[in-house]
């Protein structure tokens, strides 16, 4: 008898068919002797029903309640699902983030797990039922309930797998596993059979939604294996696994775009030590997290420093560094929210020279210009105009997809 997580998405769960269909793939596994913890998210479309409700409510609502009220998606979800198995004759008990012991920090909207108290489970399991557990939710030392951010029922899944020892976590989703570009973008973009923990990672946090990328450190930090596949299509999916031989031989392995950017230039900042620290500290002070950073040659005593952020931190940070550009004696702040990162992967890239140069040559030859560049030893990102997004992802996976490994067939979208 095997002990499995399975997580299902919000399109998996989007209406009372796909809740039956589930329920029905979840039985068939049950028969076949398993012990199954089912994680799941809200609805498709409910969190964000959800939100819209509060941001009609107030322009700046309070996260504690917006946890509060988000947390509702998953729930609905979790009764309607049980009860659906009930339906088919299977014993199952649902579960939310608080009751499985799901402990996080106070960080509310994107709070991080601590720990998870698996007990309540395996009493659970032990006693014949099958789990069906909250995604996305847990709760804080002061007994608030919070959320792990869009994408969290991934992390759940995860962190409930590496808490009671599960021999794998399956993630069900629309498409049929990870592939080396989104399918909607690159119809032709080929599955993967298995992925490095790290190039995943990479993808993840670079754009690609189909792991979250909290989910893939877990995965990592504690080994447990992950088996990406699509809800309804069938077929193998992908390993998402510890580094494998071979995988090394495969230079680039994903190639993905993130629009949730926004680049922050600072004007004519005094060029003297202490000046970066003063900016980055009051950018830390206020929770923003940045990603790439540039700065100019000095000129007459005075540069240019330029970072990127998320688009939801755009606005204030700006302000932020306004204020700042007066105590330091800058010239102005300037914004540019019409960028997009479009990034390669590849744990062969380590080893193989020229992919940065085929990188920038394949944009030069369409016209796309680079604004910032930032490399990895896996990885090489570049942001440019947005309108070149989806062109951008197509002529890269073009000039890469000779070297990806030539497993797994065309985009099953299903």
């Amino acid at each position: 008898m095997a002990l499995v997580i399975q997580k299902y998405g919000g399109t998996s769960v989007g209406n009372l068919k796909k809740i039956r269909e589930v329920a029905k793939r979840v039985a068939e596994r049950a028969d076949q002797g398993d012990q199954l913890v089912v994680v799941v998210s809200a609805m498709e479309g409910e969190t964000d029903r959800l939100l819209e409700m509060a941001y009609e409510l107030t322009d700046q609502p309070e996260g504690r309640e917006i946890d509060q009220l988000l947390a509702n998606g998953e729930s609905i979800s979790i009764s309607l699902l049980t009860l659906a198995l009930h339906s088919l004759g299977y014993k199952a008990k649902s579960l939310t983030g608080r009751q499985v012991g799901i402990i996080t920090d106070t960080h509310h909207t994107n709070a991080r797990i601590i720990r998870v108290d698996a007990d309540k489970i395996r009493r659970t399991l032990e006693e014949g039922f099958i789990c069906v557990v909250a995604g996305f939710q847990g709760m804080s030392p002061s007994d608030d309930v919070t959320t792990l951010g869009r994408g969290g029922s991934d992390t759940t899944a995860v962190a409930l797998a590496a808490a009671t020892g599960a021999e794998a976590c399956e993630i069900y989703t629309d498409v049929g596993g990870v592939y080396m570009a989104d399918p909607s973008v690159v119809p032709e973009a080929r599955r993967l059979e298995a992925i490095a923990y790290d190039e995943m990672l990479e993808l993840a946090s670079l754009g690609a939604k189909v792991l979250h990328a909290r989910s893939v450190e877990f995965a990592k930090r504690y080994g447990v294996p992950i088996f990406v596949k699509s809800t309804f299509g069938g077929g193998q999916g992908t390993m998402v696994v510890e580094k494998q031989p071979g995988m090394e031989e495969v230079t680039v392995a994903g190639v993905t775009s993130s629009k949730d950017q926004a680049k922050v230039t600072i004007l004519g900042v005094p060029d003297r030590p202490g000046v970066a620290a003063l900016i980055f500290e009051a950018v830390a002070e206020h929770h923003v997290v940045v990603d790439m950073i540039v700065q100019n040659v000095s000129e007459d005593g005075l540069t240019d420093i330029s970072f990127t952020v998320s688009r939801n931190d755009a606005v204030r940070t700006q302000e932020l560094m306004r204020k700042l550009a007066e105590e330091i004696g800058a010239r102005d702040v300037s914004l540019d929210t019409g960028i997009v990162k479009v990034s390669i992967v590849g744990a062969g890239m380590r080893s193989a020279p020229g992919v940065a140069a085929r990188m920038f040559r394949t944009l030069a030859d369409e016209g796309i210009n680079i604004m910032m560049i930032s490399t990895s030893e896996i990885k090489i990102s570049c942001i440019i105009e947005e309108q070149h997004a989806d062109p951008a992802v197509r002529i890269l996976h073009k000039a890469f997809e000779e070297d990806a490994p030539a497993i797994g067939g065309e985009a099953d979208t299903s």
